[in-house]
């Protein structure tokens, strides 16, 4: 191969919004005549945001997906493969989205064995961290927030139009805990992204597609084997909106199900139109979408399946057990 192709990633918590960047993302190197490839990796048995992106698919872009949920070596080994056909495929620029639960680590690590370090070049690593983040995480959860920021480029906060300056305050505090309990040197300050996508102007996209990323030290931890993040999903439920609103709101109020993250998926309304839902803890989100499929997944830490599942069925009367 002539020349390196670019490789991006594009990391955060579960619920972050990296989709929802991605999009944007993606579309900014379209306009500039880029021919990009996009790697996703859903944790989950069905890979909910590679429909997501579906309407970028076309000349200019083409997705491919890693199945994710398995351990440390059998992921590596799917994503460098992945990465290899990719590479013959040429693309200007490949963008790599990972699941919510994942170690930055391996994106080096892999990038670094052959024949993928003469055909790749590392070009960005953008952490996207929710504005208002979460306050009390495990140390797992904590762990992992801090490996995706500490080699980033850039750091871009979610949802920062609707948060307050003082929870942004707090989460910039927060990440530099995180950083000290993996005695890593880096902090954050000003550099910070914090502004509405919507809102981003093209000095904001040049300065993220150029922001390039850090090499920082600090003490690793395995986050594969045995470490309690589960992903449940229920498939053709056939609920309506209302319903499925109803039910994702109890599960986040409802500690007897586990730590609850995301709940993300499509239905279909009556009128046969396809809608998106993603939920957190902090809200839940519902748009149109072209295309879906009945299916809803749930990840979250220490899930109790019985439990959750009795939110996602129903009995002969057409009732679920949260409803009796």
């Amino acid at each position: 191969m002539n020349r390196m192709v670019k490789i991006d990633l594009i990391t955060g918590f579960l619920g972050a919004g990296k989709t929802t960047f991605l999009k944007k993302y993606a579309q900014y190197w379209m306009e500039q005549g880029c021919q990009i490839g996009i790697l996703e990796n859903d944790y989950g048995a069905v890979n909910v945001d590679m429909m997501l992106l579906q309407d970028l698919e076309g000349e200019q872009c083409e997705l491919e997906m890693v199945a994710g949920a398995c351990d440390y070596d059998c992921h590596k080994r799917r994503f460098k493969s992945k990465l290899i056909s990719m590479g013959m495929c040429g693309y200007d620029r490949v963008l790599v989205e990972p699941s919510g639960i994942y170690d930055v680590d391996e994106f080096f690590d892999t990038l670094c064995e052959k024949p993928l370090d003469r055909w790749y070049e590392i070009g960005n690593v953008i952490a996207i961290v929710d504005a208002a983040l979460e306050e009390n995480l495990s140390a797992q959860s904590e762990y992992l927030l801090a490996c995706q920021t500490a080699n980033a480029g850039l750091v871009v906060f979610s949802k920062s139009q609707e948060a307050e300056e003082e929870e942004m305050g707090r989460t910039i505090g927060h990440l530099n805990q995180a950083m000290e309990q993996v005695q890593c040197r880096r902090r954050f300050g000003t550099e910070i992204l914090a502004k509405d996508w919507e809102q981003f102007t093209a000095q904001d996209w040049a300065q993220i597609a150029s922001c390039g990323y850090v090499l920082e030290n600090y003490v690793k931890q395995q986050v594969y084997a045995d470490n309690g993040y589960t992903s449940l999903y229920y498939m053709n439920l056939g609920f309506s909106e209302a319903e499925v609103l109803d039910r994702a709101k109890g599960m986040f109020q409802d500690p007897d199900c586990g730590q609850v993250f995301r709940i993300k998926g499509f239905f279909q309304r009556e009128d046969g139109s396809w809608m998106e839902c993603n939920a957190t803890r902090d809200g839940i989100g519902v748009n149109p979408i072209e295309k879906g499929q009945d299916v809803l997944i749930i990840i979250g830490e220490d899930l109790k399946e019985g439990v959750v599942k009795r939110y996602w069925t129903v009995n002969e009367m057409g009732l679920s057990a949260v409803q009796k």
